[in-house]
C-alpha cells in the first residue's frame, strides 16, 4: 500500500508540471502574436511600397495591375528576411514589456516560474529560425528566379507588341529601346538598344529587324543585319557586324542585381549539383554561409532582447527609452557589423550572440545577499 503522503507529493508534481506547461504555452503565445502581427503590418506596407516603385509596370510598360501586384510580392522574400528577425525581437520585447507593467513578470520569477520563460522563448526561436532558414535557402530563391522569370516576359511583351515606335523606353534602369516600325507576324523594322548598366563599358544593338522568339523557358531577341558597339571607360570603341546575333531578353531586363546565377537557384539545387560533381566551388560554400547566418541574427537578438527585458525591475530611467527602438538600433548596428566585416556576414550576429549569452549568465548568476553590519 502507497502512503498517502507519496500519493500527495506526486499529485503536487503533476500540477506543477501542469501549470508549467500552460505557462509556457502561454508565453509562447504571447511572444509569437505580437511578432507575427508585426510582421504581417510590416510586409503589407513593404508590399505597397513595392507596388508604388514599380508602378511604372502598368503606365508605361503596358502591363495590368496583376503583374504589377504579382511582381511586388516576388521581391518581398529578401526584404522580409531583412526585418523578420527584429519582428520577432520587437514582439518579444513588448510581450515581456506588457508582463513587467501588469506585474506578471514579477509573479512568475517570484513564483520560479522563470523556466517557463525560457521554454517559451525557445519554442519561439526554435520556430523563427525554421522559418528564416527556409526563406533564404528556398523561398527567396525561388522568388528571385520566377521575378526574372516575370520580368523577362514583360520585356519580351514589351519589345513584341507594347513598344512604340518612335519611342525611347526604358525596359530596366540603363537599358533604353526603341524601334522604327511592325510588320505582320512581329517582325520589327529598325531596332536600337542602349545598354549603359556598367560604367566600364557600354553596349549599343543597332539592327534593321528583329524578332522575339522563346523555347519554352527562355525568350530570344533575335537580331539580324545590324552591329554591335562597345564603348569602353576610357573611351576605346569597337564594334561587330552580324548577319544575326540572339540576345537573351532575360540579360537585357534584369537590373545587375540579378547577374549572379546563384541568387536565383536555392541550397538544395546547390548541394545536389556538388554532390553529382564530388566537389564544392568555394562561392556555393559561402553562399550558403550567408544564407544560414540569417538563424544566428534571430538567436542573437532575441538572446539580447531577453537580456534586457526577461527580468523584473522597479529602476526608472533618467530618460525612458522604448526598448523597442533599443532592439532597433542593435539590429541595425550587427547588420552593418556583418556587411563590413572582412569574416562574413555573421560576424555581427555571432557577437551579439557572446555579449547577450555574457549578460544573460550575469543576471542568472546567483548572488549572495549582502551581510548587514550592526
Amino acid at each position: 500500500m502507497v502512503p498517502p503522503r507519496l500519493d500527495h507529493t506526486c499529485g503536487a508534481r503533476g500540477c506543477q508540471h501542469n501549470r508549467m506547461r500552460r505557462l509556457t504555452t502561454y508565453l509562447a503565445r504571447l511572444f509569437a502574436t505580437d511578432a507575427i502581427v508585426l510582421f504581417g503590418i510590416v510586409c503589407f506596407l513593404l508590399w505597397l511600397v513595392n507596388c508604388l516603385r514599380s508602378f511604372e509596370i502598368v503606365s508605361v510598360k503596358g502591363q495590368g495591375v496583376f503583374t504589377l501586384a504579382v511582381q511586388a510580392l516576388y521581391t518581398m522574400p529578401q526584404l522580409a528576411l531583412a526585418f523578420f528577425y527584429i519582428c520577432v525581437g520587437i514582439g518579444l520585447v513588448r510581450a515581456l514589456t506588457a508582463l513587467q507593467t501588469s506585474h506578471e513578470l514579477h509573479i512568475i520569477h517570484t513564483s520560479r516560474g522563470i523556466g517557463g520563460i525560457w521554454r517559451a522563448a525557445g519554442v519561439v526561436i526554435g520556430v523563427a529560425v525554421a522559418v528564416v532558414l527556409l526563406f533564404a535557402h528556398w523561398v527567396e530563391p525561388q522568388a528571385n528566379r520566377r521575378f526574372s522569370e516575370l520580368s523577362a516576359s514583360v520585356a519580351a511583351d514589351l519589345v513584341s507588341s507594347t513598344l512604340r515606335p518612335g519611342r525611347f523606353t526604358q525596359v530596366t534602369p540603363g537599358v533604353v529601346l526603341l524601334i522604327g516600325g511592325r510588320e505582320a507576324g512581329g517582325e520589327i523594322r529598325e531596332f536600337f538598344a542602349d545598354d549603359r548598366r556598367t560604367a566600364e563599358s557600354r553596349r549599343t544593338f543597332i539592327a534593321e529587324s528583329a524578332r522575339v522568339s522563346t523555347d519554352g523557358e527562355n525568350y530570344v531577341l533575335e537580331l539580324r543585319n545590324g552591329s554591335l558597339q562597345y564603348v569602353q571607360e576610357d573611351g576605346r570603341y569597337s564594334e561587330v557586324r552580324f548577319n544575326r546575333y540572339d540576345v537573351s531578353v532575360e540579360s537585357l531586363s534584369q537590373p545587375l542585381a540579378f547577374s549572379d546565377s546563384l541568387t536565383e537557384r536555392d541550397s538544395f539545387d546547390l548541394i545536389g549539383e556538388a554532390m553529382a560533381k564530388g566537389h564544392i566551388e568555394g562561392a556555393v560554400v559561402q553562399r550558403l554561409l550567408d544564407r544560414s547566418a540569417e538563424a544566428l541574427r534571430v538567436i542573437g537578438l532575441c538572446l539580447f532582447t531577453l537580456a534586457i527585458a526577461a527580468f523584473p525591475s522597479g529602476r526608472r530611467a533618467r530618460i525612458a527609452v522604448p526598448l523597442e527602438a533599443l532592439v532597433m538600433l542593435v539590429a541595425f548596428a550587427e547588420r552593418g557589423i556583418g556587411t563590413y566585416s572582412p569574416l562574413g556576414v555573421g560576424t555581427g550576429a555571432i557577437l551579439l550572440i557572446v555579449l547577450s549569452g555574457g549578460a544573460l549568465a550575469y543576471r542568472l548568476w546567483p548572488r549572495r545577499p549582502r551581510s548587514v553590519s550592526a
